[in-house]
Order: C-alpha cells, then structure tokens, then sequence
C-alpha cells in the first residue's frame, strides 16, 4: 500500500491511496484457498474444487469481497498511522477504473478524504464559579395541587329534566359524524365520545357549538379546521357534524379526602400530600438542573474559541433547521421569530447548531480525558425508559433500539452528555441560591447574536422553547469516534456484489458492510 498526503488545511486531510494489483490478487489466491474446502459442486468430491475452477465461477464476485475489505481495511490504517481522530464518517472516493480492478488488470487507487477533532486543552472545570437556583413548594401551592387532583378525578352525574341543558364545564355523551364537501372523511365519526365542554378537547368550534344542548337533541356544527392542524389533508377544510346529544352530566367535585387517596392507589390523604409534594419539588429541581446547565455551557462556550468540523456543523444546522420548519408548519413561527427574514434565521440558527457542535466538542473532550464512559446497564436502562413511552408497542421498540446501532447511539449520546455535565458540576464551585418560582421557572435570555432583533424592532422576550433548549444542550458524542467506523467502499461492492450462489458457496463468515455511503 501507498499513501500519500494530498491536503492538511484546518481539520482537513486527504490521503491519496494505492494498492498495487499483485497484492490484490494474493489476497484473492487466499479467499479461493479459504472457501475451496467448503464448496459443494457438482462433478467434484467435497473439497477438492479445483482453484481455477473456483475462480472461474466465483473470481469476479470473490475480488469485489476482497477489494471492499481491502478498502476498509487500508483507509483504517491510514487513520491509525497518522493518529487522526475522525470528526465524522471518511468520504472514499474510488479514482481507479472498478471494472479493470475486478479484472486483476488494474490497481487499486482511491482518495480518502477526512475531518478531523480538533486538538485543544479544555478549561480547567474546578475554576468554574455556578449558582444553582432552589425554589421548593410552599404548603398554600400543595394545597392547590392536590385540589387539581381532586378536580382531575371528578365524576358526572346525569342531568334529569327535560329543561337540562348543557353548561360549561359538563359532560356530553355524544355521537357525531363529520363531511367535507359533503362527504365522509376518514376519522371523522365516533359513537359514545365524551367531551367536556370548555376542556379543549376538539377542535376550536366545535364545544362552544355544543353549549346549551340538550339530551336526545341533534344539532348540526360548522367550522374550519385550524391551519396547523396535524392531520394535513385537513388543514384549513371548512366541515360539518352531525352530533347527537345522548346524555348531558354534571360534574360532581370531588373532595381532597383519604377516599380521594384510596381511589389513586395511596393509603390516605396525607400519602397523596407527600405525593404531590414530591412530585411538584421534582419538576422543580427539574428546573433547575435545566438553568444550572445551561449558566454551565455558556460559560464552557465562552471559554473556548476552537475551529469547528465544517460537516459536523452543516449536519447539525440541517437537523435544528428540519426541526425549525416542521415546527413552524405545524404551530406557526416562533415569537422572538416573527418579522425575521429566512435569511436572518439560518445565521441565527447556525450559531446555534456552531455553538451546540463546540459544546459537544468540549464535553466529549473532557469525557475522553476523565474516561467517562456509558456502561451497558445504563444504556439498557435507558432504552427501556424510552421504550416505555410507547405503551403496548414497548417490547417491540424495545427490541428494535436494543439491534439498531444508531438508534441506540440516539440514546446513549445524552446519556454521555450528561454523565460529563455531572462529573462538571461536581469539580465546579456551585452555591445554591433560593428563588421564587417565577425567577426559576422564568425563560433565560438567548445568547448574543442569535435572538437579534429583526431590524426596526425591540428585541422580544423569547417564549418558544425551541431556541431555548437548543442553546441549553450540546451535540455530543459519547467520545470522539477513535477508532471511526469502517468506511464504506460502496463503489467496489457495487461492482463486484456477489451472486446468490457465490455467495452461499463461499460462506463468508461476517456480514459485509454496507454499500450505503454514510453522510457526516
């Protein structure tokens, strides 16, 4: 193998590499020796195939084997050589002729072109100063807690009289059937629906339509479905219900006693007390924990003035502006947004995702440093976590995270992040300072330059959570990829895929890599 070094810009670097036809064609002499003695063909006895024979039937599908593990093998070598620490997946680029290589007439040459980390001493995290905000609940707010509960978990009584009619607050007992245009659509109908006016239940119109109805009535609601209506066939459809009243019930309040408790599955009132206490002082350090570490990145940020992997950045920036969009289309344009021209948010929103890509930096380096690793008991810990939120389907996406590498990457990378953010905190001079709730629950002001002001307006207080948690989490890996993941040879296998047969008779004994070309 030859390799030459063609580009060293920034975190650049391009490898020119070459392996000389002979050397691949040994390799090939070896796979034929391997897999001879296990061919069975007809006409000969087990394992006396003859090589040439072997190569004959099974030459060309056998070197595209051998060129795509020579690939991944030598472009490995060439990182391990030079000590590089891939930023992202190396982009391989075949310059030899694929059909001439296969042919043994060729040699084998390709470009290998890789982002590297960048070199940098992180700051000394024991010189950090961090004020942790504390706000606990006061007895008057559990109070109050505990009267939602008991609100939540009221009953409804049916309304007699032939006079009864709907109020707000009550409970209906309804079947409705909804038409676009004067046709049924698909989700549109439903039998023994409860709704309750004024909880928000439906969509805009329709429960304000429903008050003062009365059992056994049928009443004929008009309205239009909301533009970020989630369904998109139905966005901004003008529709009409036929809705049949079958009862009208009252809501009987229920009271904040031991039998409250007992129906939740608690002992008495005062364990439903400690209950709701834990839960409201949870959310509550929740909060927290969210500010503390956001006064923790913006301080590491400042800190640290690194160049930024150009990939690493524009796959971050790509993903943060997918989500932007979809959240515009779906609940409109963000507040601290509004009256910014697309132009204005892409720089803003690319500070973002250059600020998120050199936090990410900055704790997988410190991480790296301090060893800080995600054991497997925590990953599996986790992905159960994650697939609990889907109900009956838990098993299953269970399974499906626990066999598919990236998408237990999704989960094992925050996990990381913040296992290094609490080795942080605990180094780092931390006083606790109590607060009211306002000021812990109150939204942080958005870093310099990228809540700026659409030109001819007051900045405005951001409200969107989007940009807010952005600036508050990092892209971290769980430790820079060293050694990386085996580049793909996509073009070598194309051209030399084996054939069902060949496949089958040669028995490989791992599974190939993907042809897939990986994106940074």
């Amino acid at each position: 193998m030859q390799v030459t070094e063609t580009l060293n810009e920034s975190l650049s670097r391009s490898y020119s590499v070459r392996v000389p036809a002979a050397e691949l064609g040994a390799k090939l002499d070896a796979r034929i020796a391997e897999i001879s003695p296990t061919l069975r063909l007809k006409g000969f006895r087990p394992g006396k195939v003859p090589p040439g024979h072997v190569r004959r039937l099974y030459g060309k599908a056998l070197m595209g084997e051998v060129i795509e593990k020579t690939i991944n093998e030598t472009s490995q070598k060439v990182l391990d050589d030079h000590h590089l620490r891939a930023a992202a997946q190396p982009d391989l680029k075949p310059s030899s002729d694929m059909d001439e290589v296969l042919a043994g007439r060729e040699d084998l040459t390709y470009a290998l072109e890789v982002e590297v980390m960048p070199e940098f001493e992180p700051t000394d995290v024991s010189a950090l100063a961090l004020q942790r905000l504390v706000y606990r609940p006061t007895e008057a707010e559990i109070d109050d807690a505990i009267a939602e509960v008991a609100k939540q978990n009221r009953t409804y009584a049916k309304r007699t009289g032939k006079a009864a009619k709907a109020e707000a607050g009550d409970q209906l007992l309804i079947d409705f059937t909804g038409r676009i245009d004067g046709e049924p659509f698909e989700g549109g109908a439903a039998e023994d629906a409860e709704i309750v006016l004024g909880a928000g239940q439906f969509i805009p119109g329709f429960e304000e339509q429903l008050t003062g109805a009365a059992a056994g009535k049928t009443l004929t609601v008009n309205l239009t479905f909301p533009e970020g209506y989630q369904v998109e066939r139905l966005k901004g459809k003008a529709a009409e219900f036929e809705v049949k009243i079958k009862e009208v019930r009252a809501p009987k309040e229920a009271k904040a006693d031991d039998a409250l408790a007992v129906s939740l599955g608690l002992s008495d009132l005062g364990a439903l007390r400690e209950a709701v206490s834990a839960n409201l002082d949870g959310e509550y350090q929740g909060a927290s924990r969210f500010k503390l570490k956001r006064a923790l990145l913006d301080q590491l940020d400042a800190r640290h003035d690194i160049p930024l992997p150009a990939r690493m950045v524009e796959a971050e920036f790509e993903a943060i502006w997918r989500q932007v969009k979809a959240d515009e289309e779906k609940d409109g344009r963000a507040p601290e947004d509004e009256g910014k021209s697309e132009e204005i948010l892409r720089v803003e929103y690319r500070r973002i995702a250059e600020r998120r890509v050199r936090l990410g930096l900055v704790l997988a380096e410190i991480g790296r440093r301090e060893n800080v690793v995600v054991t497997d008991q925590e990953l599996t810990e986790a992905l159960r976590a994650e697939a609990r939120r889907y109900g009956d389907m838990a098993q299953r996406m269970f399974d499906f995270l626990r066999e598919n590498p990236q998408a237990q990457a999704g989960v094992r990378a925050p996990l990381y992040e913040e296992k290094v953010v609490d080795l942080i905190i605990g180094r780092a001079k931390v006083t606790d300072v109590e607060v009211s709730k306002e000021k812990l629950l109150e939204e942080d002001e958005l870093p310099e330059g990228i809540s700026e002001p659409a030109p001819g307006k007051k900045a405005a207080k951001p409200k969107a959570a989007s940009k807010a948690k952005a600036v508050a989490t990092a892209k971290t890996p769980e430790a820079p990829p060293e050694p990386v993941a085996k580049p793909k040879a996509s073009k070598a296998k194309a051209a030399g895929e084996p054939k069902a047969a060949a496949s089958k008779a040669a028995q490989p004994k791992a599974a190939k890599p993907k042809a897939t070309k990986s994106k940074a």
